[in-house]
């Protein structure tokens, strides 16, 4: 192994194509060298336009590539679990796209596998790597806006009109829950620092989508009578917002899971009783800071600052979530 992690991407999947991959051409110690899919043809163009050097017309061809190091995974959801383990065994690192499997079970087998081969397991919350949330730690931390009281996320969006994609389809791991409510969850347990103890949701549940959550609402109970509501949504307008409640101030993030393409872009905003204040961290690229948190995990030794337990973890939040939103019932979450 050089002194760069030498990915393999499994698949022409949208997000490789617009964010993981030029995310891994902007790292520091990361590079794109080869890329996999079922259709040959559609893999060579892929590696055409980034100038990956090798494609392949199957994912075991990737696995058996002795010159890739770490394989990044953005198939369908149902598909994480059997390709993450095939590429541990492979003894492949794994990145692999949230969420990280269908449910705790299958995820605790992921990361059993990983430590069983000696391999780097992550689940690919990219937007936890992006400086403006260790800015928000630091400033709770200093009591910028005194004692939390509570959080609110929302990620909405609305592709309600493409039936055919794989969010719409329960066999493949759709619905809102899982594509996008799994970012408020894990941004609330990681302001917190613990894990619920119970769940509330609601669902809105489409027979034109296969059934699917196309919106939920949430409440997530934890200690000290905190708390985080949250809405998640794929027929709804856009909104990517995260917003911290303290007894002297609130902050708020405008782009809490996104990245901001421009210098001048605020993402932070403290409201406290003396106006409002902006903080602008820069453009930051997640995509790439991900990666290289990859590669300094692979090549050094240094621990990713979030362990493959707390996939487990959010997976059982998500799992206690979606029954919530089925029954209509109130679920007490198994703590670790």
């Amino acid at each position: 192994m050089g002194n760069k992690l030498r990915f393999g991407i499994m698949s022409t999947a949208k997000i490789a194509r617009n964010s993981m991959i030029p995310g891994i051409l902007k790292s520091e110690r990361c590079e794109a060298a080869a890329i996999a899919s079922r259709d040959k043809k559609k893999a060579a163009e892929v590696a055409e336009q980034f100038d990956i050097p090798t494609a392949y017309g199957s994912y075991e061809e990737l696995l058996d590539d002795p010159e890739i190091d770490a394989i990044y995974i953005p198939l369908p959801n149902h598909l994480h679990k059997p390709w993450s383990i095939k590429a541990i065994k492979a003894g492949k690192h794994v990145l692999c796209e949230k969420p990280a499997a269908l449910n705790e079970v299958d995820v605790r087998q992921m990361v059993d596998a990983a430590r069983e081969h000696k391999v780097v397991f992550a689940e690919a919350f990219m937007y936890r790597y992006h400086p403006k949330h260790a800015r928000v730690r630091e400033l709770i931390d200093r009591g910028e806006i005194g004692e939390i009281r509570g959080i609110h996320g929302s990620f909405t969006f609305n592709n309600a009109a493409d039936k055919n994609n794989v969010r719409y389809s329960r066999e493949m791991g759709g619905g809102s829950i899982y594509d996008v409510g799994c970012y408020p969850i894990s941004a609330a347990r990681m302001i917190y620092g613990m894990e619920p103890k119970a769940i509330t949701a609601q669902a809105s549940f489409s027979e034109d989508h296969d059934g699917v959550d196309m919106m939920a609402h949430g409440l997530l109970e934890f200690d000290n009578g905190l708390g985080l509501t949250f809405e998640c949504g794929m027929w709804t307008y856009s909104r990517c917002c995260l917003e911290i409640s303290g007894t002297e101030g609130r902050i708020e993030l405008p782009s809490a899971f996104g990245w901001e393409r421009m210098e001048d872009q605020a993402q932070i905003l403290i409201h406290t009783a003396k106006g409002t204040r902006e903080e602008k961290l820069g453009a930051h690229n997640h995509f790439a800071l991900q990666a290289d948190a990859m590669a300094a995990a692979v090549l050094d030794g240094v621990p990713l600052p979030f362990s493959p337990e707390d996939s487990i973890y959010n997976m059982r939040v998500i799992d206690a979530c979606r029954e919530s939103a089925r029954t209509s019932t109130r679920i007490v979450i198994g703590q670790p």
